[in-house]
């Protein structure tokens, strides 16, 4: 067993929807949330730009006390985490589209991937479609200003709405019946993403096999906190951390503090 704090980071504020499944798989946890805002949005940057990012997070959270890293981020994850796991001394989980289980499940044989452009880029995505699509038509659809939106906390308003429009249309227009939601900021967006598709269409993400993925590792490594005490989070932005504040805990649920980081 081990008491240290899980590190946990983003881009920004969409980690926090794997942060929700993190902790209430593992509530006994401690964990440590970086949200490098002062660099958000990853998805236009380069391969390597976004690696130094990664590195500089990591980072921060090792000098934290973090015993295990899970990079809550597609595009970090696609672009950064092989070089992580070469060059840190922990374990790192990192984020992987829902293509096998769309695949799965779709009764059209098409389905649409929702993505960063830097994800999409990325050969790690496209490794996973050739492996794991079986057949399946898989589209992938670029979606900047999304991350943008959930960042400003607007989830519903007119400006995303005309996001979410104009980048599902595609997808429904080619026959997609299953969407996967391939950067963690969409799932705050999944009502709306809901609303605009309609019933017939399945949507998918990934935040619980991280959740799930995370506990098998810190049990397999003798990490898991047993205890029957919460656990607790922090928080950090290496952006405006006050205005961070305000937008994450509405995105949260509940009042959070945040600490600024230095770059």
């Amino acid at each position: 067993m081990s008491i240290a704090p899980i590190g946990v980071f983003d881009s920004g504020l969409g980690g926090i929807t794997v942060l929700k499944e993190l902790v209430q798989r593992l509530p006994q946890e401690d964990f440590l949330y970086i949200a490098d805002s002062g660099h958000c949005p990853y998805g236009g940057k380069s391969a390597d730009q976004i690696t130094a990012r990664a590195r500089a997070v990591t980072e921060a959270l090792l000098a934290r006390g973090a015993k295990l890293i899970v990079v809550a981020c597609n595009t970090a994850t696609i672009a950064a985490i092989e070089t992580l796991r070469a060059e840190y001394p922990v374990s790192f989980v990192g984020m992987e589209p829902a293509v096998k289980p769309a695949a799965a499940r779709t009764y059209s044989g098409v389905i649409g991937v929702l993505a960063t452009g830097a994800s999409i880029a990325g050969e790690k995505l496209h490794k996973l479609i050739r492996e794991h699509a079986g057949g399946v038509r898989v589209i992938t659809q670029p979606c900047p200003g999304l991350v943008e939106r959930v960042e400003l906390g607007d989830l519903n308003g007119p400006q995303t709405r005309a996001l979410v429009e104009e980048y599902t249309a595609p997808l429904l227009a080619a026959g997609a019946d299953v969407l996967v939601l391939g950067c963690t900021h969409y799932p705050f967006l999944r009502p709306l993403v809901a609303e605009v598709v309609g019933p017939r269409i399945a949507i998918l993400d990934t935040g619980e096999a991280v959740a799930r993925r995370t506990e098998a590792l810190l049990q397999a490594e003798g990490l898991l906190v047993v205890s029957p005490l919460p656990g607790k989070v922090q928080w950090f932005s290496t952006g405006d951390a006050d205005g961070m504040a305000i937008i994450a805990s509405r995105l949260w649920g509940k009042t959070v503090q945040v600490e600024a980081l230095s770059d």
